[in-house]
């Protein structure tokens, strides 16, 4: 794992590594050992940023910290740790059918590999809520759709690239749709507000 610690201002330190696996392992590592003074730890796909206190973390203990985390981490999982999140789903995504023919599968096996594959939640964007899932195969790669959605509906599950996805509300997107649940990804009022925070693992259960 390469990895380089780039200026990021007076209150953070941006760690890039080369790969989202070697994300995936790092931010596992820094939660594992967050000290007092790191305010968050925030994935992306290429990227760590780590949000300090400066006068409890100085920004050098703090490159320090992320430089030892990394050299300490061994890429093993530890997903028996995170938080756990199951997802009750309705398989009735109107291009479930098109992604079935695009994998070379039946419309069963693409929702058999959904809900038999455990999720993880790399990072977290595009909406409050929202959270990119990954899983260890590549069976369920999909492109995205050529043209976009302007509306795609609160609930949605999709597909696009090497991640799966549950949109939070309303809005335009170009993901493929394979099916819609009903679980509530973002409540102010909830701690976490997010359902679906980054480490977090993910089951999707076939809903009847």
């Amino acid at each position: 794992m390469n990895l380089r610690l780039l200026p990021y201002g007076d209150r953070a330190v941006l760690a890039e590594l080369d790969t989202l696996q070697d994300v995936l392992a790092l931010h596992e590592a820094l939660e594992a050992t967050r000290p007092a003074g790191v305010l968050d730890v925030v994935p992306a796909a290429r990227t760590v940023a780590v949000l300090v206190d400066p006068h409890r973390m100085p920004l050098d203990t703090a490159r320090a910290w992320v430089s030892a985390a990394q050299a300490a981490q061994t890429g093993a999982r530890s997903y028996g740790r995170a938080r756990a999140v199951t997802i009750d789903v309705d398989y009735d995504g109107e291009d479930l059918p098109e992604v079935a023919s695009i994998l070379g599968l039946t419309v069963d096996e693409v929702i058999d590999l959904h809900t038999g594959t455990p999720w993880r939640v790399a990072f977290g964007g595009f909406a409050l809520g929202f959270g990119y899932l990954v899983t260890d195969h590549d069976r369920l790669v999909m492109p995205r759709r050529e043209q976009a959605r302007t509306a795609v509906p609160a609930g949605s599950v999709g597909l696009a690239g090497e991640f799966s996805g549950v949109y939070p509300r309303s809005g335009p997107g170009g993901w493929q749709l394979i099916g819609t649940t009903d679980a509530p990804l973002w409540d102010p009022n909830r701690d976490p507000a997010a359902l679906l925070s980054p480490g977090t693992t993910v089951t999707f259960r076939r809903r009847s």
